[in-house]
């Protein structure tokens, strides 16, 4: 990883993520998600892990408004970046039930020179004289995504798997960390500068 001078979003010598714990605090992005049978344990809760799927759906939600093609950005010489998890710090605070309808965010975002850091929250849906407390808070996350580049590029199938294995550990490591696409900085710095909230319709 490189050392040189980390950009956040929030331009403070101790970065503080928001958390949006009521509607009076708008997050970077919001989407109501419907809870399923497959999302539950047999006791309708749901499993700890899908609260990552959940924070996972939020964030390639955001990248498509953002006019991003989910985790996949192509390079003008074919190069393929993606982004892997590379940490998760999850709090849970309350049980997700069976058919509700959840709003996860995306409450703030810090940009590091070969990573991105999420600070999302799940929340239940509240009466107004319920929304000014923490009620609704569910759970939240730190997670952090690494930008790499595929190393491998796919090569004619000649049948020959001995030839293939050679391809393949001659080539190295199938994926290097890399900076964060100038295009992407440029689109999450634009929709935090703007800080508006965005609602859309529940989706699974």
């Amino acid at each position: 990883m490189t050392t040189s001078t980390q950009t956040t979003i929030k331009k403070t010598e101790h970065h503080t993520p928001k958390t949006a714990t009521s509607d009076s605090i708008s997050p970077l992005f919001a989407k109501d998600y419907n809870v399923y049978i497959n999302h539950t344990d047999a006791g309708g809760i749901v499993y700890h892990a899908n609260h990552l799927v959940f924070f996972e759906n939020c964030r390639r939600d955001w990248f498509a408004k953002l006019g991003l093609n989910g985790y996949f950005l192509q390079t003008d010489t074919g190069d393929v970046q993606h982004f892997v998890v590379s940490q998760a710090d999850l709090q849970y605070k309350r049980a997700i039930l069976l058919d509700e309808v959840i709003s996860v965010r995306i409450d703030d975002v810090e940009i590091k020179p070969a990573s991105i850091v999420f600070y999302q929250s799940i929340h239940r849906h509240l009466t107004d004289s319920a929304a000014s407390s923490n009620a609704g808070l569910l759970s939240r996350g730190k997670i952090v995504i690494a930008c790499v580049q595929n190393q491998l590029r796919p090569t004619p199938n000649t049948g020959d798997k001995d030839h293939a294995a050679d391809t393949a550990a001659a080539n190295g490591a199938p994926m290097r960390p890399i900076r964060v696409p100038q295009k992407l900085r440029v689109a999450i710095e634009q929709a935090a500068a703007r800080q508006s909230p965005i609602q859309t319709p529940a989706a699974q």
